[in-house]
């Protein structure tokens, strides 16, 4: 017999999981204003903490993620223009703003499977992207994730083959 975590632990999960989605919102959003209208992050944070989802939310994810974004945009930038296929400045401000909060989260939260980090932007690209801007995103994250997290991926490869 197999015991079961009792649903109070299923549900504090999936609680903590969609904390986390509605910070990567928020963050989304701070992201897009920063790089549209290029307001200040203090006035970005402020206007977010309004949001009727802010309480919601993981604040201080929220708070790592946007600050995080802002701060290291110029190396964030860097990692992701080689897997694009046109300046970075030519995707639409919802990818864009989604591929520097994905790339922070890659390098900057090796706690989080890449797969759910991808996951994540894509479910953000579809609520938020145009059509098929969720197929890009995934792309591009495709080629980051594998170079960013080159040990993560070789060693999950390795647990499906039975090697290692």
């Amino acid at each position: 017999m197999t015991a079961t975590p009792p649903a109070s632990s299923l549900k504090t999960g999936f609680k903590y999981k969609k904390r986390r989605h509605l910070a990567r919102e928020l963050a989304l959003q701070g992201i897009y204003q920063w790089r549209v209208a290029r307001n200040e992050v203090g006035f970005i944070e402020t206007q977010l903490r309004e949001a009727s989802i802010f309480p919601k939310a993981d604040e201080s994810f929220f708070y790592d993620l946007l600050r995080g974004v802002l701060k290291n945009s110029t190396t964030l930038e860097q990692h992701i223009q080689p897997c694009l296929d046109r300046p970075l400045t030519d995707l639409s401000p919802v990818e864009a703003s989604i591929l520097l909060l994905s790339t922070y989260e890659l390098m900057h939260h090796l706690e989080i499977p890449y797969r759910a980090i991808i996951n994540e932007a894509i479910e953000l690209a579809k609520t938020y992207g145009g059509t098929d801007g969720y197929k890009y995103v995934n792309g591009v994250l495709d080629k980051l994730a594998a170079q960013l997290r080159a040990i993560e991926i070789e060693s999950q490869a390795k647990k499906k083959t039975g090697s290692g």
